[in-house]
C-alpha cells in the first residue's frame, strides 16, 4: 500500500516547524538538491523580467515622405523655428528633432508629424 500525497500532507501539518526544517534538509540530502539554489535562481529570473520603463525618449524626423510643405509646417510649430530654419531642418532628415522628451509629448509630436506625412523614429 503506497502513501498519498494527502496523507503526506497530513503528517507534515501535525509536525513543528522545527522537525519541518529537519525534514528539508534530510530530504535534500537523500535526493541531493538544495531549495536554495532554486530559490536564488527564482529569484534572479523574476529579476530579469522586471524592465524599467523608459521615461525620456528621442524623436527623429526619417523621412520627409510626399508632402513635405505639411512637414515644414509641422516641424516649425513643434520647434518653434522660422520657416527658413524648419526648411532647412526638414531637409537634412535623417535628424533628431527633440531629446529627452516625456512619453505624453512623445506621443503628441508622432501624431502631428504623422498627420503631417513624415516618417519618424523614435528611441
Amino acid at each position: 500500500m503506497s502513501i498519498t500525497k494527502e496523507q503526506i500532507i497530513q503528517e507534515i501539518e501535525s509536525m513543528s516547524v522545527m522537525d519541518i526544517m529537519e525534514l528539508v534538509k534530510l530530504m535534500e540530502k537523500k535526493f541531493d538538491v538544495s531549495t536554495a539554489n532554486y530559490l536564488n535562481t527564482t529569484n534572479s529570473s523574476t529579476k530579469e523580467k522586471v524592465v524599467e520603463e523608459k521615461t525620456e525618449f528621442n524623436i527623429y524626423l526619417t523621412n520627409i515622405g510626399k508632402n513635405k510643405i505639411s512637414v515644414i509646417k509641422a516641424v516649425r510649430s513643434i520647434m518653434n523655428l522660422g520657416l527658413k530654419e524648419a526648411k532647412d531642418l526638414v531637409e537634412s532628415a535623417p535628424v533628431i528633432l527633440k531629446e529627452a522628451i516625456s512619453k505624453t509629448e512623445v506621443t503628441e509630436l508622432e501624431t502631428i508629424l504623422k498627420n503631417a506625412g513624415a516618417e519618424i523614429e523614435i528611441k
